[in-house]
C-alpha cells in the first residue's frame, strides 16, 4: 500500500482558468458496506476541505462546487471508518467540471478513474508510470526476500543499477508527457517530479513550453516562483548560504567550509532510503576526507526528533558535521534549496559553486575520484 504524502506537492492549489462549476465523484470499492468510510480531501480558497460519506455495498459519491477548477483532491479509504493517517489507501483525482467515475474491487490506488478530460490525462500518466512503479516494488520485494545475502556489496551494487535505470526511465516518462500535453494541469505535476533528477536548465525550457493558461493558474503561478529557487541551486550556481545548530546547538554556517570541495547531503533519521544510502558516504568521507573533501549533513527532522537524530548520527556512523533547526520540511534551509524529497545532496568547489547534484552510491565515488584520482 503506497504512502499518503500530504507535502508540497500533495495539495496542488486551484487552477483560475475555468468558472465555478459543480463536481460529482463517484464510484464503488468492491462491496464494503458501513463502517467503510471514504473520505475526500482538498483544498478550496486556501483552505483543506475533508468530506467523508459511508460504502453502501460498495457505492461512494460525493457532490460539490469547486469553484475555481480544476484541483487536486485526494479519494482516501479506510474499511474501519477511524479516519485517515499516513498507511491510508488513497488515489488522487481531479476536481473539476462534470461527473468522475472511480471503480475498483480492492485498493483505492488500483482503481480506475474516467468520466473527464483531465482525469483520463491522469489515468494515462500514471499508466505510463504503473511498470516503473511495478519495477521499484519488484526490487524491494527480491531485497526482501534475499536476506543477508541483500548485504553483499554485489547485490547492493546490482539493486543500485537497476534503480538507477528506473530512474532514467521514470524521468523519461515525465519529460514526454510534458512535451505530449502543454495544456494539462497534470504536466505540472508531472514537471515537480520531473525536477528531481533534473537540473534548471533543463527544467525551465519544459516550464515556458506550457500553455498560458496552464501557467497562469495558482499551481503555474507557485511552480514560477519555485524556478526561482530551482535557478538559485543550479549548476554553476554558487550555493545559497545558511547557517544552523550543529548537535551541541552551535551555529555552523555553510561559508565556513569554503576552500573544500562540499557536500551538503539532505537527509533525516526517518528516511529509510537515506539511511540506506548513508553507508556510502561513509564511505566516501574515510576515502577523501584527507583530500580536501568534507560532507555537511542537514537533517530534516522534527521539533520532537533531536533524540532520534542523534541516534540515528551515532549508528549509522556520520563522523562528518550535522546539522538541524529541527523544523521538518519546514526549515528555511531546506525552501532555500528547493528541496521536495530526500535524500538529496549538492556538491560544492572550493569556492562555493556547485558543480554536481544528487550523487549516491557509484556515481558519488566516480565524480570524487574524478576530482582526487582513484582510491
Amino acid at each position: 500500500m503506497k504512502k499518503l504524502v500530504l507535502t508540497a506537492l500533495a495539495l496542488m492549489p486551484a487552477l483560475v482558468f475555468a468558472q465555478n462549476s459543480i463536481f460529482t465523484v463517484q464510484g464503488n470499492i468492491g462491496t464494503f458496506g458501513a463502517p467503510a468510510k471514504v473520505y475526500l480531501r482538498y483544498q478550496m480558497d486556501k483552505k483543506i476541505i475533508i468530506d467523508s460519506t459511508e460504502l453502501k455495498n460498495g457505492k461512494f459519491k460525493f457532490t460539490g462546487d469547486i469553484g475555481a477548477v480544476p484541483e487536486m483532491g485526494y479519494l482516501i479509504f479506510n474499511p474501519k471508518s477511524t479516519g485517515f493517517d499516513s498507511d491510508s489507501d488513497y488515489i488522487s483525482v481531479y476536481l473539476e467540471p462534470g461527473t468522475i467515475n472511480v471503480s475498483t474491487t480492492d485498493l483505492l490506488e488500483n482503481a480506475k478513474v474516467y468520466g473527464t478530460k483531465i482525469n483520463q490525462e491522469n489515468a494515462s500518466y500514471r499508466a505510463a508510470l504503473k511498470p516503473i512503479k511495478e519495477g521499484y516494488e519488484a526490487i524491494e520485494a527480491k531485497e526482501k526476500a534475499a536476506g543477508a545475502k541483500a548485504k553483499t556489496p554485489e547485490f547492493i551494487g546490482q539493486t543500485k543499477q537497476e534503480r538507477k535505470a528506473l530512474d532514467q526511465k521514470e524521468k523519461a516518462v515525465n519529460e514526454q508527457f510534458i512535451k505530449e500535453h502543454p495544456n494539462s494541469p497534470v504536466s505540472l505535476e508531472a514537471l515537480q517530479a520531473y525536477a528531481y533528477s533534473a537540473d534548471y536548465a533543463e527544467i525551465a525550457p519544459l516550464f515556458e513550453a506550457l500553455t498560458p493558461e496552464v501557467k497562469a493558474s495558482s499551481t503555474g503561478i507557485a511552480y514560477a516562483k519555485a524556478l526561482i529557487t530551482f535557478k538559485a541551486v543550479a549548476i554553476g550556481a554558487v550555493a545559497p548560504e545558511f547557517a544552523e545548530p550543529d548537535t551541541a546547538g552551535k551555529l555552523v554556517s555553510l561559508s565556513s567550509f569554503r576552500g573544500k570541495y562540499i557536500l551538503v547531503d539532505f537527509w533525516a533519521s526517518w528516511c529509510g532510503p537515506c539511511r540506506a544510502e548513508n553507508p556510502n558516504l561513509v564511505k566516501a568521507y574515510k576515502n577523501y576526507k584527507n583530500k580536501n573533501f568534507n560532507i555537511i549533513g542537514v537533517s530534516l527532522d522534527r521539533p520532537n526528533g533531536k533524540e532520534n537524530w542523534l541516534k540515528a548520527i551515532h549508528k549509522d556512523n556520520l563522523t562528518w558535521t550535522q546539522v538541524s533547526d529541527l523544523k521538518f520540511w519546514n526549515s528555511e534551509t531546506v525552501k532555500k534549496y528547493g528541496v521536495h524529497q530526500i535524500p538529496q545532496n549538492f556538491l560544492l568547489d572550493p569556492s562555493g559553486k556547485i558543480i554536481a547534484k544528487n550523487l549516491r552510491g557509484e556515481d558519488l565515488d566516480t565524480k570524487l575520484a574524478e576530482l582526487f584520482g582513484k582510491i
